[in-house]
């Protein structure tokens, strides 16, 4: 996160100095993101870049976050949307991602963020749909809109593993879309059997009880 120097700047400069980073890191993928480049379009020293933030990889990390929020915002205003319907807000979800990450110019520093994937990386798009673990009301804001009543879930820790199978599933076809160039209506289709699959269950054996 920011240090409270940062925060403690005024709207414009703060807008000011995320804008250069958010350049930087559409320009290039974090390990070859330059703070010189970052400093210079900000109009800032390289020392006051160290007094807001760590280094660039707290700039990065910041900004992904202000992202997913933005995004997470929009998966809870889903499910209001459809009635608590899981499955039909992931899909709306994936297709809202595709067109924005394929059209949206600005967007740019996300598609470098998903195609040059690392741990943490996937760990900020688990908390577009759970929040930040393990931020108990995070995860209770989420499954307070769900309708349980169109899963086959017991309980809440079945809800948990089944959120982060569906993320899971989400991010890596988001990734496929994106490193195999495939078209909006192949990279559906691919996610709709996938979650058609997740929604019918594998095993045509009965639980024994």
């Amino acid at each position: 996160m920011p240090t409270s120097t940062f925060f403690n700047l005024n709207d414009s400069k703060r807008a000011k100095l995320l804008q250069a980073a958010e350049k930087e890191f559409a320009r290039a993928p974090l390990p070859q993101a330059s703070i010189a480049n970052i400093v210079k379009l900000a109009g800032v020293s390289r020392g006051s870049f160290y007094q807001y933030f760590n280094g660039k990889e707290d700039a990065f990390y910041y900004l992904l976050k202000i992202h997913t929020d933005k995004r997470r915002a929009y998966f809870l205003k889903l499910l209001q949307e459809k009635d608590g319907d899981l499955m039909a807000s992931m899909d709306q979800v994936f297709r809202t991602m595709l067109i924005e990450l394929s059209e949206e110019e600005h967007l740019q520093f996300l598609k470098n963020a998903v195609l040059n994937v690392t741990h943490e990386i996937e760990d900020s798009f688990t908390e577009l749909f759970l929040g930040k673990q393990p931020e108990v009301d995070a995860v209770n804001q989420v499954k307070d809109l769900v309708d349980f009543k169109k899963l086959n879930i017991d309980n809440k820790q079945e809800f948990f593993h089944v959120m982060q199978i569906l993320t899971s599933v989400t991010f890596r076809n988001i990734v496929d879309q994106l490193s195999r160039n495939l078209s909006h209506e192949k990279a559906i289709e691919n996610f709709r059997i996938e979650m058609d699959l997740l929604s019918k269950g594998l095993s045509k054996v009965k639980k024994q009880v």
